[in-house]
C-alpha cells in the first residue's frame, strides 16, 4: 500500500493548479484513446427507443461497456447526433452513485493503471471526448490494483483527450437532501489525496579515471 500524503481542502479557484498536479504524477499514462471508436454495449431490465429523436433510454440495472470504459447506474439516455457521435446520461438511485471506469495506456513493463469515478450523475460526450461527475463526484487512480490518489468535488471532469481533470467544489449546503457519502467533502470545497510517486533508483555510472580491479589467485593479492 503506498503511503498517502496528508490530504487538505482546497478552494475551488485552485482546481486547475490541482488538475496539473495530478497529471504532474502521470507522465506515463494516457487514457486508451481507441474507447472512443469502440461500439457502445449496453445490458438493462428495460428499453424505450425513439427513432425520430434517435434517443434510447434504459432502465434497471443498466451496465454499458465501451473499450475499456464501464458506466453503471439505474438509468442510462444515450442519444447519437447527426454527427455520429454517442452521448450518455446515467444517473444513481436515490441515495446511491452511479459508477465510471476506465482503463489508462501504460508504458511496457509499468503496472496496469485505472481512473474509477462516482457521481449522481454521470455524463459520457463522445464528440469530445469527456466524462463528468455531476453531484457528489469522486474519482479514485488506481496502480496495480492498490488506490493511489483520490480528488472528489461537487463537479469533476475528466478529459480523455488531453487527459486533463478539473475539479468544481459546490456550496456548504448544497449536498443538502442528497445522500451521505464518505468521500463527499462536507464544507463543498474540493480536497485531494495524492500519493508521492516512487524514486526511479539511478544506474550506476562508470568513472573512466577509477582504475578497474584485477581478480587475483592468492590470498592477499599476490607478492608485493
Amino acid at each position: 500500500m503506498p503511503q498517502r500524503a496528508h490530504s487538505h481542502p482546497l478552494s475551488p479557484r485552485l482546481a486547475p493548479l490541482l488538475a496539473a498536479c495530478w497529471l504532474a504524477l502521470l507522465p506515463s499514462a494516457h487514457a486508451e484513446k481507441a474507447d472512443r471508436n469502440k461500439p457502445m454495449n449496453i445490458e438493462a431490465d428495460a428499453l424505450r427507443h425513439d427513432e425520430l429523436q434517435q434517443t434510447s433510454v434504459f432502465t434497471g440495472h443498466v451496465v454499458m461497456t465501451k473499450g475499456s470504459i464501464v458506466l453503471r447506474g439505474a438509468r442510462l439516455e444515450v442519444r447519437q447526433g447527426a454527427d455520429g457521435y454517442q452521448h450518455g446520461v446515467v444517473t444513481a438511485e436515490a441515495g446511491k452513485r452511479a459508477f465510471f471506469r476506465q482503463k489508462r495506456d501504460t508504458a511496457p513493463g509499468t503496472p496496469d493503471e485505472f481512473v474509477e469515478g462516482e457521481a449522481e450523475r454521470i455524463e459520457y460526450d463522445g464528440q469530445a471526448d469527456l466524462v463528468r461527475l455531476i453531484r457528489q463526484g469522486e474519482l479514485r487512480r488506481y496502480r496495480a490494483g492498490t488506490l493511489s490518489d483520490e480528488l472528489t468535488g461537487a463537479r469533476i471532469v475528466y478529459n480523455n483527450a488531453t487527459d486533463i481533470f478539473t475539479v468544481e467544489g459546490g456550496a456548504p449546503n448544497a449536498a443538502k437532501g442528497s445522500a451521505s457519502h464518505a468521500g463527499s467533502p462536507p464544507n463543498g470545497r474540493v480536497r485531494a489525496v495524492l500519493s508521492p510517486k516512487e524514486a526511479v533508483p539511478a544506474a550506476p555510472v562508470n568513472n573512466p579515471s577509477t582504475p578497474a580491479l584485477r581478480p587475483s589467485s592468492e590470498l592477499g593479492g599476490g607478492k608485493r
